[in-house]
């Protein structure tokens, strides 16, 4: 191996240590006593009170549980919505269609965190304030997954489009049966991006929920660490790990599919 190949090996296993060592260290302080927290000692017992006493603390199952639903039900939404949407873009041409897509676009530009005291007038005058639909409901309408999808929906060939309509297909027949399936790589792999980052989502949760019953887990485990509470890192380390245990386990079983889905939809 040439010199800059040693390098840039050298410098990828440092970067990629780097970025995992605090879920090494999540991992060490979640399954070993207090004690041993902050000190490295390959005798250190093992435990598991750290989690036990993390679940006896706070509801995180509820938690757990309430953002699956959050995530579920956005992922949904997003896929009828952003599927009409880009389908009307790729296929229709009717007047402004161009500027309506461009004002799509501008959202791409907008940070969240801007719009939440609107968004948050919004939600007190529907009287959706502490509620899982109304956690949910400033993302439903995609402008990233619209993007995405259209450009998948223009790389389809019109000649697929044609034959379905011969078979007597209607619009929504040739969309479901000819589009979606086409773009199934691209709907799994904004589907992750989707589910990772609500599943990761904190400040605006954390504005519009005050009550265990619709908490994220993010929120769940931000209450939970506060200094306020007491910090027990063996026990925050162990919390900590519960929240981010389903993502890490739906990687570990479908990372193969995973890369293969950013590969093949890749922007055209």
């Amino acid at each position: 191996m040439s010199p800059r190949g040693a390098l840039e090996t050298g410098a990828t296993w440092l970067l990629a240590l780097l970025w995992i060592s605090p879920l090494l260290y999540a991992l060490w302080a979640a399954f070993h006593p207090a004690e041993f927290a902050v000190t490295f000692d390959p005798l250190a017992p093992l435990t598991l009170e750290n989690f036990r006493e993390a679940l006896a603390r706070a509801p995180f199952p509820r938690y757990m549980l309430n953002t699956f639903i959050l995530v579920t039900m956005l992922l949904a939404a997003q896929f009828v919505l952003c599927t009409l949407a880009a389908y009307a873009f790729a296929r229709y041409r009717f007047k402004g269609a161009d500027i309506a897509f461009a004002l799509v676009l501008v959202q791409l530009m907008i940070a969240p965190e801007i719009l939440i005291v609107e968004n948050y007038a919004t939600l007190a005058h529907l009287g959706l304030v502490d509620t899982i639909l109304g956690i949910g409901l400033p993302y439903m309408a995609s402008a990233f997954g619209i993007f995405l999808l259209r450009q998948a929906f223009k790389s389809t060939p019109k000649e697929l489009e044609e034959a379905a309509r011969l078979e007597g297909c209607g619009t929504l027949g040739v969309l479901w049966r000819v589009y979606v399936p086409l773009a199934r790589p691209t709907y799994l792999a904004y589907g992750l991006v989707s589910v990772s980052h609500h599943w990761n989502n904190f400040l605006w949760p954390l504005v519009v929920t005050n009550s265990v019953e619709t908490r994220p887990l993010t929120v769940g485990l931000g209450v939970f660490g506060a200094p306020e509470s007491g910090v027990d890192w063996s026990v925050v380390s162990a919390a900590t790990l519960l929240s981010v245990a389903p993502l890490m386990l739906a990687f570990l079983l479908f990372q193969r599919q995973f890369v293969q889905s950013f590969m093949r939809a890749g922007i055209r």
